[in-house]
């Protein structure tokens, strides 16, 4: 349920896109939505111990730390729209502040997607979950920080579509059964 929602919440993020990067509507949205993907990876981290005990170790504090520096950078673009800085000031006067700057946004914020792509990659290495579920999670984590850089509207809609159909089939599979994700790998 928890992954559902937080991929349904990025994406409607998406939708309020202005020219440089979400804004309040869209960062309230995208911090909601990762408090709802660490909840929900949480328990797919605990379905997955059994068969990978060592990345269900290492995956939550991870992640942890992935969510802090994502909704680092959802909680600018609403401070950035409420105190009407433009995100080039707003990422300009981050200098003055060097080790919160590379503590949140330049060490934490790419762990998000490198979170994704792990978890993707491990669902197809140890045949978790159907090859096509794990190659979107994996081209997901791969588009998302292309589409957060390049700040091009088209590729945040479809990085966050890869996000939606992938955590949503994978929320689908947690939900509909209590048993460990692996033990769904016999019939994918």
């Amino acid at each position: 349920m928890y992954l559902i929602l937080g991929a349904v919440l990025n994406a409607a993020a998406g939708f309020f896109w202005k020219g440089d990067g979400l804004d309040a509507t869209g960062g309230t949205l995208a911090t909601l939505g990762l408090a709802c993907w660490m909840l929900g990876l949480l328990d797919v981290y605990q379905r997955l111990r059994p068969l990978v005990p060592w990345y269900a170790t290492v995956a939550p504090p991870v992640t942890a730390l992935a969510v802090t520096g994502g909704m680092a950078f959802s909680v600018q673009a609403v401070q950035e729209q409420v105190m009407d800085v433009p995100h080039a000031t707003a990422v300009a006067l981050l200098d003055a502040y060097p080790v919160p700057a590379w503590t949140l946004y330049w060490i934490c914020g790419p762990l998000f997607p490198l979170t994704v792509t792990a978890l993707g990659a491990v669902l197809l290495r140890y045949r978790a979950a159907p090859v096509p579920l794990g190659v979107l999670l994996l081209l997901g984590g791969l588009v998302f920080p292309l589409s957060r850089i390049t700040r091009e509207v088209t590729l945040v809609h479809l990085a966050d579509l890869l996000l939606l159909v992938g955590f949503g089939w994978l929320g689908h599979r947690t939900r509909r059964s209590a048993r460990p994700v692996p033990a769904g790998r016999a019939a994918a």
